[in-house]
């Protein structure tokens, strides 16, 4: 998997590319833990991701609770697939998706 990160002043872009699954959840676990200081707003930009795992939505869940409390967190440009697991695991009930 692929991250790229843009942050301007206190928003933080985060791209994925590719699958974020058992073997890739961690890397994207450690890149948000080193960024997330002072960060107000976390736009994780799924354009380019094929496929997430339950150990992805674990992740984007403890991001959550941590953006949570010190601003906000969306999700945007999921494609289909990913939007799909969104919905069926309530994901999409509590996660801003655009």
């Amino acid at each position: 998997m692929k991250i790229e990160k843009k942050l301007n002043e206190k928003k933080l872009v985060i791209e994925l590319e590719g699958r974020l699954d058992t073997t890739t959840a961690p890397q994207l676990e450690a890149e948000l833990k080193d960024s997330l200081a002072g960060v107000a707003e976390l736009v994780l930009d799924m354009s380019a991701l094929e496929y997430i795992s339950s150990a992805g939505l674990r992740v984007l869940l403890s991001a959550y609770k941590t953006m949570r409390a010190q601003g906000s967190m969306k999700i945007t440009n999921a494609n289909e697939l990913v939007k799909e697991v969104f919905e069926v695991t309530g994901f999409s009930d509590f996660l801003p998706i655009e």
